[in-house]
């Protein structure tokens, strides 16, 4: 908790290193007088006009494409609903399709649960939920289908299609509508948790409609034509513990290799990167998916029953468990990145060790909310939660430019104008909590150490802990104003008048004065 002094050794020097995802650019260190921004950055005063020639430029064709794949998705969907409903039957397909949605809660609450630290906007989910749900079934269907028909003429068995031609298809039509996402929209992806949980929502959408197939039609309707509704209900319940129970995770493991590698590519600013990851990734779903296939072929040829356990016991599941220990620990990336990145801020004046503290980990961040909610009731914890958003978006806009992904003017000046935009809304989500805490002494941080007033009415000075923590909120103590020429200004807050501070090599950075708390951790 020492910004004014310098910081080798200290707090920012022991912040979490960045996990796989493409080499950050090199960059000095942080100045005390705050972050550095690339020197070559676009003109004030032809900048922002590009950015918004661009924008406005781009919303029609945005609007064309967004309605272009809902169309498609939902032809895919009457597509698919047609072609079950023809192949299994009325009672078959509805039998099938509640037992293949009992399970997709519970998937798609897991993936949820890895993208707490910055959740996705809820309309890309449901899109890569429909296009895996749609879109990769029927083009599966048809490619799986013409092979089969292919393999029969050629006096090939069936078997090879599941080893050779379905992890090709289905993996790579799967992995696709995340592709789209990527480069459409790429600035919604923070790393390797967005490709697990969009990949894997798209595969969750995959197995659900494959297992109505499987369900209604080998499960119900091939036993209800043989021996009767008993016996195909009970063929269903034993097909629900095969396929759901002990292999549900199947498809979401074979996709969550190539969103591996489309995180990856996602945070590298290295085109070979970019290019190789996501192949790699792909490559390897499929292979892993061929091998799964491949089992019970293997079984079927042979007669040996074993092979099926040696396989499930000795791959699958010290893969599965391999890649939930990897997405646990890819959960508190930005926790840690948050870490790393927001220093920057506290040199900067805009943030305190002990916010960018508070941030670190979800235990954390759910501690401050409760706080908020005590001190400030639910329009606190509302403020808190969009504060601890803000705050995150705003490392990875960081992390972002210290990677170089955007070195373009017009996205450079694009970046400048988002980043003003979270520094208000952080300084507006903490006006609604700070200064709230009746129990909470006066306090003020100087840079240095801090002013508390004791309870015998005696302001001391207090030498800051070793740990980044305080117990309580303080306030920033304005430090006087610099003769600085003009430049980069993020926006006056509700806290006052910015004050610009020239770190060197970069642009002016402001720091507002006035209350700049930090819930307790």
């Amino acid at each position: 908790m020492r910004p004014g002094n310098p910081v080798v050794g200290g707090y920012a020097d022991r912040m979490a290193d960045t996990p796989p995802g493409g080499a950050p650019h090199p960059s000095p260190p942080p100045s005390p007088a705050g972050p550095t921004y690339p020197s070559a950055a676009p003109q004030p005063a032809t900048g922002p006009v590009v950015v918004q020639a661009r924008k406005s430029g781009l919303t029609w064709l945005r609007v064309l494409v967004m309605v272009g794949a809902i169309l498609f998705i939902a032809a895919c969907a009457v597509y698919m609903l047609f072609e079950l409903g023809e192949s299994l039957g009325v009672t078959a397909l509805l039998i099938g399709l509640g037992a293949a949605i009992l399970p997709v809660p519970v998937l798609v609450a897991c993936f949820l649960w890895l993208d707490r630290y910055e959740p996705e906007p809820m309309k890309y989910l449901v899109f890569c939920f429909a296009w895996g749900a749609f879109v990769s079934t029927a083009a599966s269907l048809n490619v799986n289908g013409w092979a089969a028909s292919l393999f029969s003429d050629w006096g090939l068995p069936d078997a090879l299609v599941a080893v050779l031609v379905a992890p090709f298809i289905e993996e790579l039509t799967k992995t696709l509508g995340p592709i789209l996402l990527l480069i459409f929209r790429r600035r919604e992806w923070s790393g390797i948790t967005d490709g697990l949980v969009y990949c894997g929502l798209s595969a969750v959408g995959f197995a659900m409609v494959e297992n109505i197939l499987y369900l209604g039609g080998h499960g119900y309707a091939a036993g209800a034509e043989q021996y009767g509704p008993a016996t195909g209900a009970q063929q269903v319940f034993l097909i629900f513990i095969m396929r759901i129970l002990l292999s549900g995770f199947a498809h979401p493991l074979f996709t969550s290799m190539a969103g591996v590698g489309l995180g990856i590519a996602a945070r590298s600013a290295d085109r070979r990167v970019r290019f190789l990851a996501p192949v790699a990734g792909l490559l390897l779903a499929m292979m892993l998916h061929g091998t799964w296939n491949l089992v019970p072929s293997l079984v079927q040829a042979t007669g040996e029953a074993l092979i099926l356990l040696y396989g499930y016991i000795g791959l699958m599941v010290p893969i599965f468990f391999g890649m939930v220990g990897l997405a646990i620990w890819l959960r508190g990336w930005e926790g840690r990145l948050v870490e790393r990145t927001l220093p920057d801020y506290v040199h900067a004046g805009w943030l305190t060790p002990p916010e960018v503290a508070s941030l670190a980990s979800l235990g954390r961040r759910h501690s401050a909310r409760r706080w908020a909610r005590r001190v400030a009731g639910d329009a606190g914890a509302k403020a808190m939660q969009g504060y601890q958003l803000a705050a995150t978006r705003l490392a990875l806009l960081r992390d972002g430019l210290r990677r170089g992904l955007d070195t373009k003017p017009a996205a450079l000046a694009r970046i400048a104008q988002e980043e003003q935009q979270l520094l208000a809304e952080i300084s507006a989500c903490r006006q609604v909590f700070v200064g709230r805490d009746p129990q909470a002494p006066v306090g003020i941080w100087d840079g240095v150490r801090y002013h508390l007033v004791f309870p015998d009415g005696v302001r001391r000075a207090v030498a800051a802990p070793e740990e980044p923590v305080v117990p309580v909120p303080v306030v920033l103590a304005p430090p006087p104003m610099p003769a600085t020429p003009g430049g980069y200004r993020p926006p006056a807050g509700p806290y006052g008048p910015p004050y610009r501070v020239p770190p060197p090599g970069g642009l002016p950075v402001s720091r507002p004065t006035g209350n700049w708390g930090a819930p307790p951790t």
